[in-house]
C-alpha cells in the first residue's frame, strides 16, 4: 500500500514537472523526457559515474569518521553527566554554526584537497550525532536500571545491556540527520573547494544552463540521500525490533 502510494506521488511528480517544463519559454527547464535523455548519454560517456563516485568517496569517508567519532562523544557525554554538562553548549554553539562559515578556514589549514571536502562533511554530520546520542544515553529506562541493580548486575553490564540498547533509536535518528547534512556539505565542499565530483557538475552546468545535465545531478544527489537514509531506517528497523516483541 505504502510503494503503491508512493509510485502515486512520484508519478504526481513528474507530471507537474512536465507541465512546469513545457509552460516556460525554451531551454529555461529541462522536462522529465529531456532530462532521462541527459542522464542516458552522462551515463554512457562516464562523466556520471566518474563524478558520482569521487563524491560517495569524500561523503562516506567524512560520514564515516562522524559517526565514529559523535557516537564516542554522544556517549561519553551521556553516560557522564558533568562531561555532559561542561561540553553541551560547546557541541549547541558549534550545531548552531553554519558550516560554511569554517570553510575558508578549513581550505587555509587543509587546502583545496581530499581531505578538506572530507572534513566539512565531517564538520556537518557530526553535532547531530553527538546531541542524539547523548540524548539516548540520558533517556535510559530507569525502571529497567533499578530492576537490573537489584539482581546485582554490574554497572558496565547494565550499561551495555539496558542504557545502550535503549539509546539505539536515538543514535540512529542522528545517523539519519547527520547522513542527510553531510550529503549536502558534500556539494558544499565540492563547490568551495577544488571543483570536482557530484558538486563540480552542478556548478557547471548551473553556470552554463544545461538544466537537463543539472536536473540529473541534482536528482542523483537525491537517489543517493533516499539510499541511505533508507539504508539507516531499515538498520533500525531490525536494531530495534525486539522494542515490538511480547505486546
Amino acid at each position: 500500500m505504502i510503494a503503491l502510494a508512493r509510485l502515486g506521488v512520484l508519478l504526481g511528480f513528474v507530471a507537474l514537472w512536465h507541465f512546469a517544463a513545457i509552460s516556460m519559454p525554451p531551454g529555461l527547464f529541462a522536462t522529465p523526457l529531456e532530462t532521462l535523455t541527459a542522464a542516458e548519454i552522462m551515463l554512457r560517456e562516464g562523466r556520471l559515474w566518474e563524478a558520482t563516485a569521487q563524491s560517495l568517496a569524500v561523503y562516506l569517508t567524512g560520514l564515516g569518521a562522524a559517526s565514529l567519532a559523535g557516537i564516542g562523544i554522544g556517549v561519553a557525554m551521556g553516560a557522564v553527566p558533568f562531561l555532559g554538562r561542561v561540553l553541551d553548549v560547546f557541541v549547541n554553539a558549534l550545531a548552531a554554526t553554519p558550516r560554511v562559515a569554517f570553510v575558508p578556514l578549513i581550505i587555509v589549514v587543509l587546502g583545496l584537497g581530499m581531505s578538506a571536502k572530507v572534513f566539512i562533511v565531517f564538520l556537518g554530520a557530526l553535532m547531530p550525532i553527538i546531541l542524539n546520542t547523548a540524548a539516548g544515553v540520558r533517556a535510559a529506562d530507569r525502571d529497567l536500571i533499578e530492576m537490573a541493580r537489584s539482581f546485582g548486575t554490574s554497572r558496565w553490564r547494565i550499561f551495555t545491556a539496558v542504557v545502550l540498547p535503549g539509546a539505539v533509536p536515538f543514535l540512529l535518528t542522528g545517523l539519519r540527520i547527520g547522513a542527510t547534512i553531510g550529503l549536502i556539505n558534500t556539494v558544499v565542499a565540492e563547490l568551495y573547494t577544488a571543483v570536482t565530483g557530484l558538486g563540480g557538475l552542478l556548478a557547471v552546468y548551473g553556470g552554463s544552463f544545461r538544466m537537463a545535465e543539472y536536473f540529473v545531478v541534482v536528482l542523483t544527489l537525491s537517489v543517493i540521500g533516499v539510499c541511505v537514509t533508507e539504508a539507516l531506517r531499515f538498520a533500525e528497523t531490525r536494531l530495534t525490533g525486539w522494542k515490538g516483541q511480547g505486546r
